[in-house]
């Protein structure tokens, strides 16, 4: 019977101290990842997963540290429990050995979920917002539509072929045929 801790950042740059120094005095094992928790495969919690036994207990340090969504943790949750292993958290004081645990988990669950989909609903709210008052979204074009008419001359005036032109702009040749037909689009509207 073993206190299996897992900890997870998003990105090489972020640092997992906070999350060691929480569970490091729990846990009996530390597995780290640096992977974000939509990626599809996190090898380090997919390995911990399956060498959990009957007896064990995941600790987290976070909800969001290990489960994707609402749906996922209390899968996972379920799965845990039917072969025997406890869930953890220890930022919320959550001990799924517990029935009190157990209802508090779920509805803790229910709220992350919540607000990941409110934060969705309010990005694009924003990006909406934006477009209506006339803000491009997205990367700018690679070359200017002055670039791209005087590219359409030459290559009307067969003054250089594509890939010339394209190498002349320091563009790839699909980005120039690209914007050459953006220009086509502004003119049939």
């Amino acid at each position: 019977m073993k206190k299996v801790g897992y900890l997870r950042v998003s990105t090489e740059e972020q640092k997992p101290d906070r999350q060691i120094d929480g569970l490091k005095p729990l846990c009996d094992i530390l597995h780290i990842e640096r992977f974000s928790a939509v990626a599809k495969k996190r090898p380090v919690f997919e390995r911990v997963m399956r060498q959990l036994k009957s007896g064990d207990t995941l600790v987290v340090w976070d909800l969001d540290r290990a489960f994707r969504n609402t749906i996922d943790a209390l899968t996972q949750a379920e799965k845990l429990r039917a072969r025997g292993v406890e869930f953890q958290i220890v930022t919320l004081g959550v001990d799924t050995a517990t029935a009190d645990g157990k209802l508090v988990y779920t509805v803790l669950a229910a709220f992350a979920e919540h607000e990941r989909n409110r934060l969705s609903e309010r990005t694009k709210e924003g990006l909406r917002a934006a477009v209506k008052r006339g803000k491009k979204l997205g990367r700018p074009p690679a070359m200017s539509k002055r670039q791209a008419l005087a590219a359409k001359q030459k290559l009307a005036n067969k003054e250089a072929t594509i890939a010339e032109l394209a190498a002349l702009n320091g563009v790839h040749p699909w980005t120039l045929t690209r914007s050459l037909r953006r220009l086509e689009e502004v003119v049939e509207e």
